[in-house]
């Protein structure tokens, strides 16, 4: 389709119509448009303190920024617990995974997709509560009614950071014993969602949100497309650790101390989230049960390998059918995560598209 643009500046900012023609330069159709004069760097990138003081519990695009940042851009921050508890043992804000941000990236518009690198991921507090049965969606019905229970079980956790362990505050007898690696992730990476939905931090989808996956920790950048200008990045519900599905309803959930930067990907169309270390590439299928989430996981990175490497159907059944692992990341909520991964390591034997 041919189009002529008439607008008017003002501002900074363009308004007009785009008036669509045929080939003989009949019009056929009309549009609004507008354009915004995007800052512009002016120096080296900047190293920025941010220091919270209110949370959010929803991702959404009417929530002003609480700082704007440009593509390179080091943020340091802090996050509080899921139950809106801080660093220093203080309840901040109603609970429910109440989050960091918004972030407002600069020159980000919708469609974009962002690089978020986790660089420090970090515990600033000895202690962390958990959840205390099995969420019902991952066992058989009436199981949990079967189990022994008791009315007095202490959920808290002692997080030893000297060396590197957390065990029951308050333990069993049974469980005395019993203590696991600390292991520091972040529960929630998100954007504003599209289509100006407002949508609780508990949940998730194609904007990231309440993912759950341990594997989003130090050193691991994660990718969600832009929605809306500015991406609008929120961050939160930290884990001193968690297994595969956060099975007993909330992680070892504790405030975090967070480093972060922000980068452009031009290019990378995706339509879920995705996430790489130094080990691995990460395709994350969210959806309502778990098989649609597997889907959309497989089919993602089926793209994403189709994308890099050129890769005809057989080739990518060779490559997937004998290198592809899933996690079930996050059985809670109304969403389910299922993450599609693959060795670096294996890729490298490939050559790759030109």
């Amino acid at each position: 389709m041919r189009a002529r643009f008439r607008g008017v500046a003002k501002d900074g900012r363009l308004t007009g119509i785009a008036i669509g023609t045929d080939r003989k330069g009949v019009p056929n159709d009309t549009a609004e448009f507008f354009a915004t004069l995007q800052p512009v760097r002016s120096g080296p990138p900047r190293t920025l303190a941010f220091e919270p003081t209110v949370f959010h519990r929803n991702f959404s695009r009417s929530i002003a920024p609480a700082l704007r940042i440009f593509p390179g851009d080091t943020v340091q921050t802090r996050t509080v617990d899921a139950g809106g508890v801080d660093w220093n043992g203080v309840k901040r804000t109603a609970g429910g995974n109440p989050q960091t941000g918004p972030f407002y990236i600069e020159g980000t518009v919708p469609g974009d997709v962002i690089a978020i690198h986790l660089h420090r991921v970090r515990l600033n507090r000895d202690f962390a509560s958990a959840g205390a049965s099995i969420v019902s969606g991952a066992i058989t019905p009436g199981l949990a009614r079967g189990l022994p229970d008791i009315d007095d079980f202490n959920a808290r956790w002692t997080l030893d950071r000297t060396r590197g362990v957390a065990r029951l505050a308050v333990p069993t007898k049974a469980l005395a014993a019993y203590e696991i690696p600390l292991r520091p992730m972040m529960g929630c990476i998100g954007v504003a969602p599209a289509q100006r939905q407002s949508i609780r931090t508990q949940d998730s989808g194609p904007f990231g949100g309440n993912m759950d996956y341990n594997e989003l920790r130090e050193g691991t950048t994660i990718y969600l497309t832009v929605n809306t200008p500015g991406a609008l990045l929120f961050i939160g519900d930290g884990h001193a650790a968690q297994a595969d599905g956060e099975l007993s309803g909330d992680a070892l959930e504790t405030s975090m101390d967070v480093v972060f930067s922000v980068d452009i990907v031009r290019g990378m169309a995706n339509g879920g989230p995705r996430a790489e270390s130094a080990e691995y590439r990460m395709s994350i299928g969210i959806a309502g049960d778990l098989q649609e989430a597997l889907r959309l996981a497989t089919s993602d990175m089926t793209r994403w390998l189709a994308a890099d490497y050129k890769l005809n159907a057989a080739e990518l059944a060779s490559v997937l059918g004998t290198a592809m692992r899933y996690d079930v990341a996050d059985m809670v909520g109304t969403q389910i995560s299922v993450v599609a991964r693959i060795r670096k390591q294996v890729l490298r034997s490939l050559t790759p598209a030109r």
